[in-house]
């Protein structure tokens, strides 16, 4: 096998160990508490969601961020349960 075909192998291998990369999250703060922020790309949405922050629709395939809060509210079962997607723009506004 050439070189170039093993360099290749063994990284379709190694990728393939490591398996798809995660999205990452960050803990913001904001005015009103501290809140998880996952951006997603295009790609990953497939229906379309309302922002909470201008009320308009966020189309399919279109890059966004979902927030959710850090500290559940006294009646979710988990905090994640509260997660909105947000317009990045809307979000970047949001005092």
């Amino acid at each position: 096998m050439s070189r170039r075909k093993a360099a290749a192998a063994r990284a379709q291998r190694l990728s393939r160990q490591q398996g798809p990369a995660r999205p990452t999250e960050e803990l913001v703060e904001k005015r009103d508490g501290s809140w998880w922020v996952r951006s997603l790309t295009g790609s990953s949405s497939t229906k379309p969601y309302t922002c909470p922050g201008c009320l308009r629709p966020i189309p399919p395939a279109t890059p966004h961020v979902v927030v959710w809060p850090e500290l559940k509210s006294l009646l979710s079962d988990d905090a994640i349960d509260e997660r909105r997607h947000w317009h990045t723009a809307c979000w970047r506004r949001k005092v």
